[in-house]
């Protein structure tokens, strides 16, 4: 699950650096300002994603816990789970797609070509978090439990 928040940091880490990065570069006389409401409710939307994944995360340890060893039940349960949250997923990306182009659209051309590569990327990540989770858990569940120290 770590590696997910990750995804999410590096997203909010990309826009965030953007408006920063146009203002140490020569913008155009009169750069559009960065819409502060714009920015603290898209801050807003990706916490509330941030715990819509993490309780994806735990009903996904909770689904491979109660399949026990029933690989057949623990497929269809985290099957049924991610296609839940994929559309959130999904409507995540779409919105800092928006949120990004908005912040973008006062730099000059060169750089804008990179912040949105950066970004797609970062969409790229964003819309694989629910199978990068279920990757993750089903890993953790099938990893060999830690040996026990010998007294």
């Amino acid at each position: 699950m770590r590696l997910t928040l990750i995804a999410v940091a590096a997203a909010a880490a990309t826009l965030a650096a953007a408006p920063a990065f146009a203002l140490t570069q020569d913008a155009p006389a009169s750069p559009a300002a960065p819409d502060s409401d714009a920015e603290a409710a898209f801050e807003a939307r990706a916490e509330a994603f941030e715990a819509s994944i993490e309780r994806m995360a735990e009903e996904m340890g909770a689904a491979v816990e109660a399949a026990g060893a029933d690989t057949a039940r623990r497929d269809a349960a985290l099957d049924a789970i991610v296609t839940r949250y994929q559309p959130e997923a999904d409507a995540f990306a779409a919105e800092l797609q928006t949120f990004a182009d908005s912040q973008l659209a006062g730099m000059p051309a060169d750089q804008q070509t990179a912040m949105r590569n950066g970004i797609a990327a970062t969409l790229t990540q964003i819309r694989g978090v629910p199978a990068m989770v279920r990757a993750q858990v089903e890993q953790a569940a099938t990893a060999p439990a830690p040996a026990t120290p010998a007294n």
